[in-house]
Order: structure tokens, then C-alpha cells, then sequence
């Protein structure tokens, strides 16, 4: 299927891929803590027939250089991109902190029909880098809303890694560890997914090791089922924290980080999860069209 696709600089730097046929469904897609626009993501739904709206939500001009009090005014004035173009159906996909992200703006605007939320927290966390004055300690929360710190849960600082060596390293640990040491403030930091309208749909690896997902997910699931809301859970237990969706590039390595689970695992828990995600967004898979 053909796609349009128009370059955005103002109010943040993003990009809106279009269906040549239109569409009526919009999907606002969130990276995590890389920062980046999802360009080839968005690519992808569009060509399933979805109007796809990536942005940089930190680290571009004139915003905040790390998750640090991040406005979710952000996505809601995506959310009104998305409304102006014509989305009557309006879905947000948000991966890791992009997921954090998803989650949090379902809760404070009811013009979200939809969230896929790949490898969630159930929680607000605390800044990931410095904030607009440079500064990455003391720990402030991840998210404003109206100018308001979200309350949050902060990491140990007395958390180290398993083993000396200088290679890629997984925090999951840190954040089981921080959620012992500050077990008091976890019930207000979590993110309150049973007051969205939203329908939910979570995708989760079970060897995740940069955060417990597949836990934070079940967690969210448990409370969307005890307020009666609808919620899907998606999960293979030998996938990791970046479930790859048909037709996208494998992961790239990084130096820093494990991600936990392997390419095959993490390819098969996206394929997995693909026909629901499209169901959520009111289309199917197109035949003959590649992904």
C-alpha cells in the first residue's frame, strides 16, 4: 500500500505516515529511552491502513535532554495531530518508557481509544538523565501533567551489577531492588490504567532484563480485570524487552545494556502479538501487502 510521509519540525520533530487511501484510525508511536523516532515502525502501520504519528519526545530541540519531567502535554497535543487529520479512532503504541508514556496519557485523555503497551512498567519511575538544568540527581519523577510532578518511585543508588566485567550489563535487578527499598511509595506511583477508557493490550517477554515487563504487565492486567475494563496480555516467556514486529529490522546491538531473550524469541512474541495490535486499531493485515 502506498504511503505518504511528511517530516515534522514544529512543535517537536516527528514524523506522520499516511495511508494514500486515508484512514480514520490514528496511532501515535513512542520509542523508549533511545530517544529516537520510530520512523520504520510507523511506516509499517501506515501500510496496514493506519495513519502513524512518531515524535522525539526528549532530546530534541527545545525539549528536556533526558526523561525528566516530561510533559504528557506532549502526547496529548500529538493526540490533537492525530484528531485533526481525521482519526475518529485514536490509539497510542509505546515500548519500555515509551510505554510508561502510552499508559499515562489513556489515564488523562479520554480521546484515547486504545493502548499497546510492549514491554510496560506498571509504575511511574524516576527521571532517566538530566532534566532541562543539566542535573540527574537528586531524583525527580519521569512525568508532569499541568506542570505537576507525577509521584514516582526512585532507584537505589546502592545497586550494583552482577560480575566486573566491561560489557553490556542488565538492570532489571536494580529495578526489583528498588522496588524493596521503596515499597512505601509504590502504591502512589502506580500508573491508575483501571480509570482509562482505553482498550489495553500489553506485550510482554518473560526474560526481560532491563525491567520485570511480563510481572508489570500482569500487574496492569489485574487491575484493569478488578475495575471490569478490558485488557489483553500478550507474552512468550523466553522473549526479551524489544518484541520486533513483522517486516521491521532486527535490534540493533548495544554496548551498554542486555535486553534479555534473543532475536528469534523477541521476532516471534511480535508476530504473536501483530493481528491483535491491528484488531485493537481496526484493521487487519492487509493480503499482499508487505509489512
Amino acid at each position: 500500500m502506498d504511503v505518504a510521509e511528511q517530516r515534522l519540525d514544529t512543535p517537536w520533530e516527528g514524523v506522520l505516515a499516511t495511508p494514500a487511501q486515508g484512514s480514520d484510525t490514528g496511532v501515535l508511536v513512542l520509542a523508549g529511552s533511545s530517544g529516537r523516532i520510530e520512523r520504520e515502525r510507523a511506516r509499517i502501520l501506515a501500510r496496514q491502513g493506519v495513519t502513524a504519528l512518531s515524535v522525539r519526545w526528549f532530546g530534541g530541540p527545545g525539549q528536556s535532554p533526558g526523561i525528566c519531567e516530561i510533559p504528557l502535554e506532549t502526547f496529548t497535543t500529538a493526540v490533537d495531530l492525530l484528531a485533526a487529520s481525521g482519526a475518529q479512532r485514536i490509539g497510542v503504541l509505546g515500548v519500555s518508557k515509551g510505554a510508561e508514556a502510552a499508559l499515562l496519557t489513556a489515564v488523562y485523555d479520554p480521546r484515547v481509544d486504545v493502548v499497546i503497551a510492549l514491554s510496560p512498567t506498571s509504575r511511574v519511575w524516576c527521571n532517566v538523565g538530566p532534566g532541562r538544568d543539566g542535573a540527574q540527581h537528586p531524583y525527580r519523577s519521569s512525568w508532569t501533567w499541568r506542570a505537576q510532578p507525577l509521584p514516582f518511585v526512585p532507584m537505589d543508588g546502592s545497586w550494583a551489577p552482577t560480575g566486573q566485567g566491561h560489557g553490556p550489563v542488565a538492570i532489571r535487578g536494580w529495578y526489583e531492588r528498588s522496588e524493596q527499598t521503596f515499597a512505601g511509595l509504590l502504591a502512589r506511583a502506580d500508573i491508575p490504567v483501571e480509570r482509562a477508557r482505553a482498550d489495553l493490550l500489553l506485550v510482554a517477554g518473560g526474560d526481560d532484563a532491563m525491567w520485570p515487563s511480563l510481572p508489570f504487565a500482569e500487574q496492569l492486567a489485574a487491575r484493569r480485570r478488578s475495575a471490569g475494563a478490558t485488557v489483553q496480555l500478550i507474552t512468550r516467556r523466553d522473549a526479551g524487552h524489544r518484541p520486533r514486529l513483522p517486516g521491521e529490522s532486527p535490534a540493533p546491538h548495544s554496548p551498554h545494556f542486555l535486553y534479555g531473550g534473543t532475536p528469534e524469541a523477541d521476532r516471534l512474541l511480535g508476530e504473536a502479538a501483530w493481528p491483535h495490535i491491528l484488531d485493537r486499531l481496526g484493521t487487519t493485515a492487509l493480503p499482499g501487502v508487505a509489512s
